[in-house]
């Protein structure tokens, strides 16, 4: 069914006679309905549709001041104004009656599809070195699209399309995740060989300590490349928190046997609130004892003074008051 375009800015990104480019969304719509789009010539009335105003017609007559508390309701008043008014109505341009022009036309009309056209919006996404692409903070992917290319991604409702980006054919399909994080990559994929990028992290997770570079490495060998996310955000902590706390959180972890970039950062972040508290904390300075010094005399000197006083303390008289018992 041919469809005659009039300077649809929402449908035609770019006019042309021949070859029109078309807004995506509106060319995928008109492939799923069977549609061609076909543009009308410059002042030529005649090869124009003549039902390019009914929309209008229809917010003039029918709506026009009133308000409707449902969908539900607005579509009924419109299913009886169209059967009543407008089917029977003689068309103004036509000069024949709307209804008897559609019965003309019935036969030649194809069924709707069964699903409706489901919308999309498109981006253009860098394939990682570790095949994925990225879309909302999750990993899906990209194969046979080369490592670096760009690729064009559409995104629907529930699922996303990865397209070339020139041809437009499809490569992969996924369904889209709701969890921030998650990678959508088969196991058989999985790219395990370190790439530069491997070795410029493993070199900056080095840097920080022993126990970070150990855990980068194991976390590579068990995750390969798609887990080079987790390793950035690793050796990222050590640009907000000093190295030996990084480097200390990253031993606790293997020791727990958690290999999470969010367990290091919370053990991180611990390790920080206990140093500012010990910082806040009043120092207790403990003296040491000691048995010599000038002003400490010998042992002797002391227990002939505690004997002389005891000496002093039996000669002296009793008060009347105390009982010599």
């Amino acid at each position: 069914m041919p469809q005659k375009l009039d300077n649809l800015k929402e449908g035609v990104v770019k006019p042309d006679l021949y070859e029109p480019e078309l807004n995506a969304v509106y060319a995928a719509t008109l492939a799923h309905y069977g549609v061609v789009a076909d543009p009308a010539r410059v002042r030529d009335p005649d090869r124009k549709g003549t039902v390019e105003h009914a929309i209008g017609h229809t917010q003039a007559t029918a709506l026009k001041g009133r308000r409707f508390e449902t969908i539900a309701e607005q579509n009924e008043h419109l299913e009886h104004w169209e059967k009543k008014w407008a089917a029977p109505r003689i068309h103004g341009s036509a000069r024949r009656q709307v209804e008897a022009m559609f019965q003309e036309e019935r036969p030649h009309l194809l069924a709707l599809p069964l699903l409706g056209m489901q919308y999309f919006t498109e981006e253009q996404r860098t394939v990682y070195d570790d095949t994925c692409i990225r879309v909302d903070h999750s990993s899906y992917a990209a194969r046979p699209a080369p490592i670096g290319s760009l690729v064009l991604v559409r995104l629907f409702e529930h699922r996303l399309e990865i397209r070339d980006l020139k041809t437009q054919a499809l490569l992969r399909t996924h369904e889209r995740v709701d969890r921030p994080g998650t990678v959508v990559l088969p196991d058989e994929e999985r790219l395990f060989n370190p790439s530069r990028e491997t070795n410029r992290i493993l070199s900056q997770a080095k840097a920080i300590g022993a126990a970070t570079h150990k855990l980068c490495e194991t976390l590579f060998a068990r995750e390969g490349r798609v887990g080079q996310r987790k390793l950035w955000g690793i050796v990222g902590l050590a640009r907000r928190y000093p190295r030996r706390l990084v480097d200390s959180a990253c031993e606790r972890a293997m020791h727990e046997g958690v290999y999470s970039y969010r367990r290091i950062k919370a053990l991180t972040e611990q390790l920080v609130d206990q140093a500012l508290r010990s910082l806040d904390a009043p120092e207790q300075i403990e003296l040491p004892l000691t048995q010599s010094h000038p002003l400490i005399r010998e042992s002797n000197d002391y227990a002939d003074l505690f004997t002389l006083g005891a000496q002093q303390s039996a000669e002296m008289p009793l008060h009347p008051t105390e009982d010599p018992r």
